[in-house]
């Protein structure tokens, strides 16, 4: 039977990365063997969860050369892997580290890698997003193995209770593949949920004119339970708000019960990353807005003044003053 692995990044205490689970979930469809790659400190405390998500073999080094050096000791471990078990296809999430492994792995391997799919149709299949996500196509794979890194939300995760037979992937790092030191970690403090998984998000473009308006993203957001604040490239291109809060093609991908677009015109590389929410409210003094297409509701309105008066609508509703 075809092997379909899945690289999972985990965390020194062992919480395993959300889109490994979804990928895993995704595999469990294949017509093929799901297996896990996990490799860092807190590997082997991350087996457990990748046996319930459905791999049936996790292969794991806990070594914390893994975790101290960038990408390059687990391409070589990986490299090791592939050329002992050949799988047909690997999966990777579209994440930083998973990025460059993935890339350091098909140089050495010779495979095929194909970036930023939405979907996997089969073992040799994978679909994108292309002209700015207006377009989808379906991609031939070709060769083995096959490598696909897949945009994070493009499926559900579901445990299936499942256990998982653990494999050590011990191997030895040589001195030269030894470079690129990790010296200090550091994340961002955050008074509400992850954009990614937040219930609502209200996210602000271009039209909210200056930076200090942003502001009024925070205050709703504060009023508002499970809600957190994201932005379009231009506005994260302008140096408004950091890298985090970016959504669309070439930032995060969110799915939340309502999304508010604040003085976003609704360019199609900002739709791929949010246009799976369920209920989509625009605000736009431009009536001819591409964003209004796609947006169950539409307010046409200086996006500004509206967010002030909905702040002031919520805190009325909350009795707050």
């Amino acid at each position: 039977m075809p092997q379909v692995w899945v690289y999972a990044e985990v965390t020194p205490e062992g919480a395993v990365d959300a889109t490994a689970l979804e990928l895993l979930t995704r595999a469990r469809s294949l017509d093929g063997e799901v297996a896990a790659v996990v490799l860092g400190p807190g590997a082997s405390r991350a087996a457990t969860t990748l046996g319930d998500y459905g791999a049936s073999k996790v292969y794991l080094g806990d070594d914390a050369v893994f975790g101290d050096f960038v990408a390059q000791p687990a391409a070589e471990a990986l490299h090791r892997l592939v050329t002992e078990h050949s799988p047909e296809l690997l999966l990777f999430a579209t994440n930083y580290d998973s990025r460059d492994i993935a890339g350091r792995l098909s140089a050495r391997t010779g495979a095929t890698l194909m970036g930023n799919a939405t979907d996997l149709i089969g073992l040799d299949r994978a679909r994108t997003a292309i002209s700015g996500g207006s377009l989808l196509v379906d991609v031939a794979l070709r060769g083995s193995p096959r490598i696909v890194l897949v945009r994070p939300k493009s499926f559900g995760a579901e445990a299936t209770g499942g256990v998982a037979e653990v494999i050590r992937a011990d191997v030895e790092i040589p001195d030269e593949l030894r470079r690129a030191r990790r010296v200090e970690r550091h994340e961002q403090d955050a008074a509400g949920p992850k954009l990614e998984d937040a219930g609502v998000v209200i996210a602000g473009g271009r039209g909210l004119q200056e930076p200090d308006n942003f502001k009024l993203l925070d205050q709703l957001a504060a009023l508002l339970d499970d809600c957190a604040v994201g932005a379009t490239r231009a506005v994260v291109d302008a140096g408004w708000v950091p890298y985090a809060y970016q959504i669309g093609q070439t930032g995060k991908t969110v799915k939340p019960g309502v999304y508010i677009a604040a003085g976003i015109s609704g360019a199609t590389q900002h739709l791929v990353g949010m246009k799976g929410a369920k209920r989509i409210v625009a605000v736009n003094k431009d009536p001819d807005a591409p964003i209004f297409e796609v947006a169950d509701l539409g307010v046409v309105g200086d996006a500004a003044k509206v967010l002030e008066q909905l702040i002031e609508e919520v805190k009325g509703r909350k009795g707050q003053t």
